[in-house]
């Protein structure tokens, strides 16, 4: 009987790309996140919802091994983050709040710089990188320079950085943070193709709740460090009661309101700003 119990849960587990089973870090005194357990489907577009300070990002940083967790455990494609870093970091990819494109270098020179540090062989770079660019709609800007691309360009070239070495998992930290409402819509229809067209699993954390009702199969409310709700925007809403909106959701649940765009130089201000906020 022990046996077959055994497989069930090894069964139960295969079927989830990412876990996590109280998931903590600590800064001293401070507890950051707090044995956060949540459990991601393959294909699925997860988010990570809730006030600054929360303690979204330092759970991105934990599951895409900049930060060792002080306690608790978490898994990516089978592999724990703690004990096969390495492994994970070849199965992820990881868009931060902060700019990661070089305002210097024109979007390909990007893209092959990245194209390098991932180990893609020389002979498949160039097609690799055609097929990126085509998919972000960046190909007629390729040998522009990104410091002359719009915040909702930059983010798009961003992505396709992440995607290069064809992760599994994405991770998106703020996606659309300081882009305006056009640029903002243009990400999330690449954000959805890219799990539809490439089958890749999203992890995203956002301040826009529309954002979230948008890309989110299911999403978790965070609040001092800790999942306060998780379930999917329907699911979430009825909690709540009638006729609520997922504004009125997070309101309720991290009992605080939501709050809420242009070229290189104030994307990344932008960034720097709400990197600091948390």
């Amino acid at each position: 009987m022990q046996r077959t119990e055994s497989v069930a849960q090894q069964e139960a587990k295969s079927a989830f790309i990412l876990q996590t089973e109280a998931l903590t870090k600590r800064f001293g005194n401070l507890t950051a996140v707090n044995e956060l357990t949540i459990a991601i489907q393959p294909r699925e577009i997860f988010g990570l919802v809730g006030p600054n300070g929360a303690g979204k990002t330092t759970v991105i940083k934990m599951l895409t091994t900049l930060l060792p967790p002080s306690s608790g455990s978490a898994s990516i494609d089978g592999y724990n983050i703690a004990q096969h870093a390495a492994k994970v970091r070849r199965v992820i990819g990881y868009v931060p709040q902060l700019l990661s494109a070089d305002g210097g270098l024109t979007g390909y020179e990007n893209l092959l710089m990245f194209a390098k540090l991932y180990d893609i062989p020389r002979r498949g770079r160039d097609q690799r990188i055609s097929e990126v660019l085509e998919f972000m709609g960046l190909s007629s800007f390729s040998d522009k320079l990104v410091r002359t691309y719009s915040g909702g360009m930059i983010r798009r070239l961003e992505i396709a950085q992440a995607m290069l070495h064809r992760p599994k998992i994405l991770f998106l930290d703020e996606p659309t943070i300081g882009l305006d409402p056009v640029a903002r819509k243009a990400v999330w229809q690449h954000v959805q193709q890219l799990r539809e067209d490439y089958g890749t699993t999203i992890l995203l954390t956002t301040h826009y709740m529309e954002e979230a009702d948008t890309l989110c199969s299911r999403l978790a409310i965070m609040h001092l460090g800790e999942v306060a709700a998780i379930g999917s925007p329907s699911e979430l809403k009825a909690s709540v009661g009638e006729g609520v909106t997922l504004d009125d959701v997070f309101a309720y649940y991290s009992g605080a309101e939501v709050d809420a765009v242009g070229g290189y130089r104030e994307t990344s201000r932008t960034r720097r700003t709400a990197r600091r906020l948390g």
